[in-house]
């Protein structure tokens, strides 16, 4: 929370915030306002539940695996128009999701206004980095955002914000979990010399964040139909490949605190889809705009035939190019252009970027040739280095078991892999971009649009006792950090400790967290024991072996 408390002292400081969104105008719309109200047509499935929704050419189902299904297409203000009226239930609830998870982490009103003001007065100039284009999709949506959070600000304003959760979210790290890992291969690293790309996209903001995928694909006025993953709402570019096989994927970097804002990630990456088929013309693009974060985006090219990895801050710009036909991303800088920045330096050396680096490497390098089926398997490590047990939710695992989703790309024959909950280890369903755009445009029935037989199969682990096991940790886990964050509740039990313990036995975490609580309860001799057990184990990050140490000397003194 320290970033949080550190941008609400500044708040203290502003004396104006109130009127930030009243003196932002919002454009006006290039199209037809009547379109709001229109009807959508709904189709009853054997369930008798409206999985099927449709309105001129755009439709919305929900496919057998849980996945949400779109088709857009059209003019700007028209698209949003048209996502809004399809997926209004799906906004409402995805928004409450999020307001909630913020509330979570900010339970105190008082602060919580203040961290809005602070967001309306930081972004107060994030219009103008959303080009008029998207600033009409975002407009024509908006109108479809719940009442009941307006309390949070006007409709278009809060939808732009939200456009930036994932940036916001990296540079402050408490809100958000983003640890993302991606790899690319192609000629003699692929089983039929073609590139192939995997990424698990792990972004978390509480349990029913990633409940609702959605698949969406766009075929725009102008520029390359495409697709792209995301949630209800959002319609920037985490993950996303077009019909000319340029694929995007987005890694956070080490940021400090951004001083302003500038254009959200997402959106840059959902400009590079739109208007870019090679590596190149992403370079051009991604040039062209300033950030507030510092992101690799891995670009895939089936006009190149191979990847590379855009490395960006607000201050400058580099390309990462591997010679070995294979590249590997995780949250840290490669290119010389960030060879001597001390941020990246300390980031490889203390975060665990690094470690999920090696971790991608060594699995590579032991399957040798891969395809859809193994870059899936790669994509559910659950291991670290050599094997090693580091308990299941680990940072330091490929999967760790909170991702929004997986994705896998091979862009020269134009099929797409997105994975079904739970994470990736859901089934992977299979799309050619080619068929969905020339077959199911303005579906007016309920109709399958994916590969069936090329569907990867769910993991077998979320069939056993181990993964019921995690389920009842991260439970778990609710109670015990409910009770860090607040000292005034009742201690927790001793059945409730013992089976915090024993759900996840490999993990340092639980240990961690059961010692802060003793540690706060000032009960010291059973805080530096579960301190030292967490230091038998694989410990995420420089840092929290730094804070273990710490907190373990001073139980030690209090012990003496």
């Amino acid at each position: 929370m320290a970033s949080i408390q550190w941008m609400l002292a500044i708040l203290l400081l502003l004396t104006s915030c109130d009127n930030y969104y009243e003196k932002r105008k919002k454009p006006k719309p290039d199209g037809d306002t009547t379109r709001l109200s229109l009807k959508v047509n709904e189709v009853l499935t054997g369930s008798q539940e409206s999985t099927f929704k449709y309105i001129d050419n755009s439709w919305l189902r929900k496919n057998r695996f849980g996945l949400w299904e779109m088709y857009l297409d059209g003019k700007p203000y028209y698209r949003g128009v048209n996502y809004g009226l399809l997926a209004r239930e799906l906004m409402k609830n995805q928004e409450a999701v999020f307001y909630k998870q913020i509330q979570k982490i900010v339970p105190d009103e008082k602060k919580l206004n203040r961290l809005l003001k602070i967001v309306a007065w930081y972004n107060r100039n994030l219009p103008f980095y959303f080009i008029p284009e998207y600033q009409q999709e975002i407009l024509g949506q908006s109108n479809f955002l719940s009442e009941e959070f307006d309390w949070a600000g006007p409709r278009y304003f809060r939808a732009l914000n939200l456009h930036g959760a994932h940036d916001i979210g990296h540079a402050l790290e408490d809100l958000m979990l983003v640890g993302c890992t991606s790899f690319a291969s192609w000629g003699e690293n692929s089983k039929d010399g073609k590139l192939i790309l995997g990424r698990n996209f792990d972004f978390y903001a509480g349990e029913g964040f990633s409940e609702e995928k959605m698949v969406v694909f766009m075929k725009p006025d102008q520029g390359i139909p495409f697709m792209l993953v995301s949630w209800p709402g959002f319609l920037g570019a985490v993950s996303g490949m077009n019909i000319n096989g340029l694929t995007v994927t987005i890694n956070a970097g080490k940021s400090k605190i951004p001083k302003k804002t500038g254009t959200p990630i997402s959106i840059l990456t959902r400009e590079i889809l739109q208007y870019a088929s090679t590596i190149e013309e992403a370079i051009e693009i991604a040039e062209s705009r300033t950030v507030f974060v510092s992101e690799s985006i891995l670009v895939g090219s089936a006009k190149d035939g191979k990847a590379v990895v855009i490395e960006k801050s607000p201050k400058k710009q580099g390309v990462f190019v591997s010679n070995e036909q294979q590249l590997v991303c995780s949250n840290h800088f490669q290119s010389e252009a960030f060879k001597k920045d001390k941020k990246n330096a300390e980031h490889i050396e203390k975060w665990h970027s690094q470690y999920r680096y090696d971790r991608m490497n060594q699995l590579l390098d032991s399957t040798n040739k891969v395809d859809y089926m193994e870059v899936a398997n790669i994509l559910r490590d659950k291991e670290g280095i050599n094997g090693k047990l580091i308990g299941y939710g680990n940072e330091k695992a490929i999967n760790q078991m909170m991702a929004h989703h997986g994705i896998i790309f091979k862009p020269e024959d134009g099929l797409v892999w997105v994975s079904a909950n739970p994470y990736q280890m859901g089934s992977f369903v299979c799309y050619d971009l080619n068929k969905v755009f020339k077959n199911y445009a303005g579906l007016k029935d309920d109709k399958s649009v994916d590969e069936k037989e090329k569907t990867i199969p769910e993991d077998p682990f979320i069939h056993t006792k181990e993964f019921q096991q995690y389920l009842t940790f991260r439970k778990l886990e609710e109670e015990v950090d409910r009770r860090n964050n607040d000292n005034l509740l009742d201690t927790l039990d001793l059945e409730t400790i013992e089976r915090f313990l024993a759900n996840n036995p490999n993990y340092y975490l639980n240990n961690y967290k059961l010692a802060n609580y003793y540690f706060n309860k000032k009960m010291y001799s059973q805080a530096a024991k579960q301190y030292e057990l967490a230091l038998t184990k694989e410990v995420t990050t420089v840092y929290e072996v730094e804070d273990i140490n710490k907190k373990l000397k001073k139980c030690r003194k209090k012990i003496n």
